[in-house]
């Protein structure tokens, strides 16, 4: 099993030190989340589902991207992920580059997790209609992966067009993963068609086997786990072909380092035995 570890639950000074330790312990990724901009209208705010609103307009936003080029110069073999971007509220070039940045000046350790949104009041002040945001991340993605692996590419689509272009430098990797987000239908139509795996919102082992029943066989699965007590669980995981845990071995911030070097010796993360 391969372990992710959220650095978007934690407080940005503590970024840095949770990406090198997780690198040092040898966990496999670390993740970003990302929004562009936060609405100041609360009525815009409330997650599907629930009444009270998901967001703080003043939380500090980042470019997440960017921020895991800089965590690139201070690690060596983690990979670095967005969980997830919203890759339709910018140009695909936009979103394109970035990756591609990102993979180079890392050696190789992209991840681009990508997702629909669900936060109307983004959408709305960035002049984009809501409503159009899964056909938008549809035709974004193969423009992405046609920048990322052809020569020159032109484009004449819904929502994007171009003449042809050229696009330099490509990622090292060859297919850069792309992984999406979402639990509606269409999100697990996307992981399966057009990415390379999915990524879940938190579950636990029971709450996560209805979306894993309608995704198609054979759809790498990474599931955030944060409910995970026990290195007996893994194995119930890997059987319900999930491949990757992200896990929160802390509740402080101050406490990650240390949650996170626990973590590895129970779990045998990097290799390690598992501590008895």
């Amino acid at each position: 099993m391969k372990f992710g570890v959220p650095l978007g639950l934690l407080h940005p000074a503590a970024w840095k030190d949770v990406a090198v330790a997780a690198d040092e312990l040898g966990f496999e990724s670390v993740w970003l989340p990302e929004h562009l901009v936060f609405a100041t209208d609360l009525s815009l705010a409330a997650y599907p589902g629930t009444s009270a609103p998901a967001i703080k307009p003043a939380t500090p936003l980042f470019d997440a991207p960017a921020y895991l080029c800089w965590l690139a110069a201070f690690t060596s073999h983690v990979r670095l992920g967005t969980a997830v971007q919203l890759l339709a509220l910018r140009h695909p070039f936009v979103s394109a580059r970035a990756f591609a940045t990102l993979d180079v000046v890392s050696g190789g350790r992209a991840i681009c997790g990508v997702g629909a949104g669900w936060y109307r009041g983004e959408w709305e002040a960035a002049g984009i209609p809501f409503g159009t945001r899964g056909a938008r991340l549809d035709e974004a993605i193969e423009v992405v992966r046609r920048l990322w692996s052809e020569p020159v590419v032109t484009h004449s689509g819904t929502f994007y067009s171009f003449p042809e272009v050229a696009f330099e430098p490509k990622p090292v990797q060859r297919r850069l993963p792309m992984l999406a987000g979402g639990e509606s239908p269409a999100a697990l139509r996307r992981a399966a068609r057009l990415c390379d795996g999915w990524i879940s919102m938190p579950h636990t082992l029971e709450s996560i086997k209805p979306q894993l029943d309608r995704l198609a066989a054979g759809v790498p699965v990474t599931a955030h786990a944060y409910s995970l007590s026990s290195p007996d669980e893994v194995p119930a995981w890997a059987a319900l072909g999930v491949e990757r845990l992200i896990v929160r071995p802390w509740t402080r911030s101050r406490d990650a380092v240390a949650g996170l070097t626990d973590f590895a010796a129970r779990y045998g993360v990097g290799g390690r035995a598992p501590a008895g």
